[in-house]
């Protein structure tokens, strides 16, 4: 199946949503009506960032196509904001209620994989959309599109906002933003994320610190003078194995997790460089941090330990997602009546080939139609955004969609495979079409962005102040070089 399926899978496939139209307004099912007419030029848009699988900071190709489709639908862009070039701005109005809705499109690497339902890289590229973000970028602008519309039609005051935001897996393009007060006028964000599953809840996530640990100690040939070196990779070995011994004197709830991105070239030299790149996570940013600090002195240690240096390099600090009920009560709402994602012949034919590979034999594929129930704070998504940050500063409701065959894990080839077919492009509309109607009730009841932001105050505290966790660094364009 080609990533750039047949036009009328495009134009008459995407509309088999099981919806709820009869309880929504004219102008809400009117809303769903163009959402429908727009589904197949929208799919054809993550499609294309689907193929291309542009890493993060370097999206430039994918970033310059949501562009075009909003500049040609009457959205102002301003592009290459908070010093990074492939991050934007759109939008259109004028006034309050301000509503942003975001859209991200950076893919992930060592992911490469066509859209069939077997193990199958695509040998042009080493990277693919594992998290769906290209689904994520296009299905909002779709809905941006949409509300833009409704605005015009219904001459309702107000601003719509899109944020073209880079680089959310681990570049933390969303923070810069923040940091640079772009959402300092915002009365509510909106969002989504691709997904195995069809829900809008008000819960949490993990805040998250990442950094790349480098050590540098002295080259030698490994067998005639090994004590004339200084073993880098030693360094980082040491100071793996201490993080390693560490764990269990950390919170429960605690996440810790590293790579080694350079051991050395040949072994029979001493390395001169190695690189070991860190996650710190935890529910409680101050938490994050505490651990974070712990495993800055592991290297400190280890570098000691084996006559090396070490040097780190901060990458990426984001807070834990802060839930905002009143935002999520109405979207939970919305996407009940949209309703979830049912398959064609195809797709479900498409489905069960790639099922057994899940190893989840209790999930049945029917539930990519269902709709789960409203869940309270107390839920916590264990994975880590930089949607984070904003949701500290602005009330942020967000959502998942079933863009992948239910029981799929994010940062899979199953979700790269299945993000390439008509089942990623029902799960994207199922958004866009619950982002838009989320929007049109706080523009037709701009009071509940009041109460949302009362919310988010008692939830914060009185006396909180953002600070960004990565200080006053720029952002990491080369981070994926």
């Amino acid at each position: 199946m080609k990533p750039l399926f047949s036009l009328l899978l495009l134009l008459g496939g995407l509309g088999l949503f099981a919806q709820n139209t009869p309880t929504l307004s004219k102008d809400k099912a009117q809303t769903l009506k163009r959402l429908d007419e727009l589904s197949g030029s929208y799919t054809q848009v993550a499609m294309k960032i689907w193929d291309w699988a542009e890493l993060g900071y370097q999206e430039a190709k994918s970033s310059q196509l949501l562009q075009e489709q909003l500049r040609n639908a009457g959205f102002e862009v301003k592009a290459g904001v908070a010093d990074m070039p492939t991050a934007f701005v759109a939008s259109f109005g004028s006034g309050k209620p301000v509503i942003g809705i975001l859209g991200e499109f950076d893919a992930l690497p060592g992911v490469s994989q066509a859209a069939v339902p077997t193990r199958q890289e695509r040998p042009e590229v080493k990277s693919g959309h594992a998290c769906g973000h290209h689904l994520f970028g296009a299905g909002s602008a779709a809905a941006a599109v949409a509300v833009k519309e409704w605005l015009q039609k219904s001459g309702k005051s107000g601003t719509i906002r899109f944020y073209g935001t880079p680089a959310e897996e681990g570049g933390g393009g969303k923070v810069y933003m923040v940091r640079a007060g772009l959402f300092d006028d915002a009365d509510a964000v909106i969002h989504w994320h691709p997904g195995n599953e069809n829900s809008a809840r008000a819960s949490s996530s993990l805040a998250n610190i990442s950094a790349k640990f480098r050590f540098y100690g002295q080259a030698s040939h490994a067998a005639m003078a090994p004590d004339r070196g200084r073993s880098a990779l030693d360094g980082v070995e040491a100071m793996n194995h201490m993080v390693n011994l560490m764990r269990e004197h950390v919170p429960e709830d605690a996440r810790i997790h590293y790579v080694i991105t350079r051991g050395g070239d040949a072994p029979n030299v001493v390395p001169a460089f190695a690189e070991t790149y860190y996650y710190s996570r935890h529910p409680d940013a101050k938490t994050a941090q505490e651990i974070f600090d712990r495993i800055v002195k592991t290297g400190e240690g280890a570098a000691l330990g084996t006559g090396t240096r070490m040097e780190y390099e901060l990458i990426n600090g984001v807070y834990n997602l802060m839930p905002n009920e009143t935002l999520a009560r109405i979207m939970h709402s919305n996407l009940s009546a949209v309703g979830g994602v049912i398959y064609n012949a195809e797709e479900r034919q498409f489905a069960e080939k790639i099922f057994p590979s899940l190893n989840l034999p209790n999930v049945k594929i029917e539930s990519a139609a269902a709709i789960s129930p409203f869940e309270q704070v107390e839920e916590r998504n264990s994975g880590s955004t930089d949607v984070g940050d904003i949701s500290w500063v602005v009330p942020t409701v967000g959502l998942g969609t079933a863009t992948w065959v239910p029981g799929t894990s994010a940062h899979s080839w199953q979700a790269v495979a299945a993000g390439g077919t008509g089942i990623g492009a029902k799960g994207m509309m199922v958004a866009a079409k619950t982002m838009a109607l989320t929007a049109i009730d706080l523009f037709n009841a701009p009071e509940t962005c009041i109460k949302a932001k009362a919310e988010l105050k008692e939830r914060t505290g009185k006396d909180f102040k953002y600070q960004c966790l990565i200080g006053t660094r720029k952002p990491p364009l080369d981070y994926r070089k």
